[in-house]
Parts: C-alpha cells; sequence; structure tokens
C-alpha cells in the first residue's frame, strides 16, 4: 500500500478482552492478558507501516465501575507494560509513549512509572503511542475547558481568542494530528466517549474480531477500506 494512502494517526477502541476469556471458558482476567499482548503487537505492525501516531482506548473513566479484581487486573498488567518498556529501552526506541486522560486517581507508583516512561521515551521519533488511560472524551473537554477559563481569568488569554484550534491545543493531544482512522473490534458500533472532538472527520471501521485476535491481517483490512474511501471533510470533492 502505497504511503499516502495511510493515515498518520489511527485510534483502536481494544474492545472484547472479557468476551474472548468467557468463549475459552477463562476468566476475564485472563482476557486483558491477551489483549494486553494484542496491543504490544499492534505498536510493532503500525511502526512498520510508518503509521505515525497510534492512539489506543486502555481504559475510560467508566471502567470503574467494574469489578475490583478486574481493574486491579487491569491495573497491574498496565504496570508490567510500563516496566517492560523502560528495561528493553534498545528495543523500543522509536517508540514515544504517551498516556492521555486524568492519572491522578492512579497509585502513585503506576503514577511515577508513566512519568518515568514518558520522559525516557519523549525524543523517539519513530511512531507515538497514546495509552489514554482513565479517559473519556466528554471528561477531556472538561478539563480543556477548565484550562482555558483559568488562563482567561488570569489575562493570558481573551475570549475573543477562543476557537477550534485553541480548544484542539487544550486537549491531551495537543500538537498532534486527529485520527484518520478509528477501528473497533467486537462488533460494537459506537464510540463511547473515546476522542469525540478528535474524531469529528475520522474514518470508522468496525470490525467482529474480538481485541485479543486483532493483529497485522485485521490492520491491513482495516487500512484497505480507509484507502478505498473518499474524505471530503465537507467538501464536494475528496481531499
Amino acid at each position: 500500500m502505497e504511503e499516502k494512502s495511510l493515515p498518520k494517526h489511527i485510534g483502536i477502541i481494544m474492545d472484547g478482552n472479557g468476551r474472548w476469556a468467557k468463549k475459552r471458558g477463562l476468566p476475564r482476567t485472563a482476557g486483558h492478558k491477551a489483549g494486553a499482548k494484542a496491543f504490544r503487537e499492534i505498536i510493532k505492525h503500525c511502526h512498520e507501516r510508518k503509521i505515525r501516531y497510534l492512539t489506543v482506548y486502555a481504559f475510560s473513566t467508566e471502567n470503574w465501575k467494574r469489578p475490583k479484581e478486574e481493574v486491579d487486573a487491569i491495573m497491574k498488567l498496565l504496570g508490567e507494560y510500563l516496566d517492560e518498556a523502560f528495561q528493553h529501552e534498545e528495543e523500543n526506541k522509536e517508540v514515544c509513549v504517551k498516556i492521555i486522560g486524568n492519572v491522578k486517581p492512579l497509585a502513585l507508583e503506576l503514577q511515577e512509572k508513566i512519568r518515568r516512561l514518558e520522559e525516557q521515551t519523549a525524543e523517539n521519533r519513530g511512531i507515538t503511542v497514546n495509552i489514554a488511560l482513565n479517559y473519556g472524551g466528554r471528561d477531556e473537554l472538561v478539563h480543556g475547558v477548565k484550562t482555558l477559563v483559568q488562563q482567561i481569568k488570569d489575562g493570558e488569554l481573551s475570549v475573543e481568542d477562543l476557537d477550534e484550534e485553541r480548544i484542539s491545543r487544550s486537549l491531551y493531544t495537543a500538537g498532534q494530528p486527529d485520527p484518520d482512522l478509528i477501528i473497533r473490534p467486537s462488533g460494537e458500533l459506537r464510540l463511547s466517549n473515546f476522542l469525540i472532538w478528535q474524531a469529528a472527520y475520522s474514518e470508522f471501521v468496525f470490525m467482529d474480531v474480538l481485541w485479543p485476535d486483532f493483529g497485522a491481517k485485521e490492520l491491513d483490512q482495516a487500512l484497505e477500506q480507509y484507502a478505498g474511501r473518499s474524505r471530503r471533510f465537507g467538501d464536494v470533492t475528496a481531499k
């Protein structure tokens, strides 16, 4: 596939871990472990295909409602990923990791691991991987609005300065292109509060495969669908 027909930024809603485990008679935590493995692999696949930005929906602001055992397992897996990425610096030298979302409610140990990995990978330029953690699109907008209101109160900004670009710069993904393509495996047909501002003109691909079974083949299928679409951004001619 020609590079010009590839998206610069892909968003993935990593969905279906629980159902994957249930189909196999396994606990939900086993599904999350398999999903974490699929995540590590998809980073490699995206990098090989010269995708510059990948944003994955790992844990939403609503996921705290799940059983404590499941939440604890997800946080443990995240901590293990952060440790592994830090320890294998040479393997991950092309990966810049950013956590988007409100990390303040997370355990201090996990916050420190996040800070350390973001700092270590900040200068890596191969692919930027945004991990949406304790993230919600509406919560992100509220956070951005509060930031802008405070800047107005402090005299750093006037109401007349507010526009779409200014709002975009107040979000967690500031400085990055909006996602060209959003992929949701698992057969669900909704956005689930993921990148709701940034996804205004994204192309969507919904797939029946459950996330732990999502691999290079499924990624290529989604990319082929994307390449065959005409993106008009409200115009009458494709861009």
